[in-house]
């Protein structure tokens, strides 16, 4: 510090004042009160100098005491030692520090008082709302389907039938049920990629005749009289010379139904019964017109086709599996259907994709439900021992404590009209 201020406050002894010059003869005195007096100035320089510097000094401990109690936590135990970074830094946050500049401001977010401060967020992007809105799309086709499904579901009244059959059918539960389930998977929908082919076996009297009249009065009320057809082989084509004229007749019969059908948008019904009377060239005829190869209206059709196909083993499982069927641990359709269609098929390829619905033998208990719902049909009071009686004058399988009627509820109708 002194030598930067040595050559501005010290000035130097070999320069002499112009008027000295000209002055050589003045006395010794006048010389040594001049030197004097440049004495006292380079004294009264020092002097400044020293006092600045001290009030630098004082000035510089004040900023150190500062900045160790700004930096320096108050549970620190270790000893301030000044710094010239701390001290750089304490001038830096000076707010009195001519050098500081002014930060901007940052722009606040101001939150209303009443509700709670969130941090807000970017705004969203305009894909999401569309997919949000496609997906309302979707889900409204869907459910509009559902509907459509329904209301073409519920033309047919399927739910009148099954009243019918619970009040008409007794000892067949399971295949109504699977009758019904047949019928409302596949009158939900008009389109379909092949007809529904449904067949009826079992011993005689055992109602698959009786199914079919129940089922071609329910269409015929829901659909109209000339959308159903009940084929009787017998009646209809009972003489093998009638054979080329029944499968023309046969043929054109059902062209006209499903090309009618098509225009209505509704599912026509065939219904064969005795179908194993049918000669071959009608179930020739049946299986073409079944597996149409060109022809999409004839893909929506159901065809209900009733025998007695294979009712000899089929009496032969029942009794052999009647403890199972008590013990209920399994369905003895389930375990009937397999051998039962390899057996229709080597019969015929008619049966090769229809759906097999095989009759179960009745038990007395259900024949005696026969009688009681002929009784109050015919107008007489059903007395449970009079039906009972009724009951012991027909023939049975006994198999343990279980009673299989050999011919089911056929001969119920005779008895009741011979009261």
């Amino acid at each position: 510090m002194f030598q930067n201020h040595t050559p501005e406050c010290f000035p130097k002894m070999e320069e002499q004042d112009p008027s000295d010059r000209l002055r050589g003869d003045q006395p010794k005195e006048t010389k040594e009160n001049g030197s004097f007096s440049q004495f006292s100035s380079s004294v009264r320089a020092m002097v400044r100098i020293r006092q600045k510097y001290q009030a630098m000094k004082k000035r510089r401990l004040e900023i150190t005491a500062v900045s160790s109690q700004s930096f320096m936590s108050p549970r620190s135990t270790s000893p301030k030692v000044f710094t010239f970074e701390n001290f750089q830094d304490t001038i830096n946050s000076n707010p009195a520090s001519p050098h500081k500049r002014k930060k901007k401001r940052k722009a606040r977010v101001l939150f209303p008082s009443s509700s709670l401060r969130a941090v807000p967020t970017k705004e969203r992007s305009r894909a999401k709302n569309c997919l949000y809105l496609l997906c309302i799309i979707v889900f409204l086709q869907i459910y509009n389907a559902i509907e459509n499904l329904d209301d073409h579901v519920l033309k047919y009244d399927l739910d009148g039938l099954e009243k019918t059959l619970k009040r008409e059918v007794f000892g067949q539960q399971e295949v109504a049920e699977s009758l019904l389930g047949h019928l409302h998977d596949y009158l939900s929908t008009y389109v379909h990629n092949k007809p529904l082919v449904l067949s009826l076996h079992g011993p005689t009297g055992v109602g698959k005749s009786h199914v079919g009249r129940l089922l071609a009065q329910h269409f015929r009320s829901v659909v109209g009289e000339d959308l159903v057809m009940q084929y009787f082989v017998l009646h209809h084509c009972p003489t093998e010379d009638d054979i080329p004229q029944c499968t023309k007749s046969l043929d054109s019969h059902v062209s006209e139904m499903v090309t009618h059908a098509e225009e209505q948008e509704k599912i026509p019904v065939f219904i064969f019964d005795e179908v194993e009377h049918m000669p071959r060239e009608l179930l020739d005829t049946l299986q073409d017109l079944i597996h149409p190869k060109n022809n999409n209206e004839y893909l929506n059709a159901i065809y209900i086709l009733i025998s007695n196909l294979g009712h000899e083993d089929i009496t032969k499982f029942v009794l052999h599996n009647s403890s199972v069927a008590v013990s209920g641990h399994l369905s003895l359709i389930q375990e009937l259907n397999p051998w039962l269609r390899s057996y229709l098929e080597r019969y015929h390829m008619l049966f090769l994709e229809a759906d097999l619905l095989p009759f179960m033998l009745l038990e007395k208990s259900y024949v005696m439900d026969c009688f009681i719902d002929e009784m109050s049909r015919e107008g007489f009071y059903p007395d449970r021992s009079h039906v009972e009686r009724l009951a012991e004058e027909l023939s049975y399988y006994i198999v343990g404590e279980r009673e299989f009627s050999h011919t089911g509820c056929r001969q119920v109708v005779a008895k009741v009209n011979l009261l």
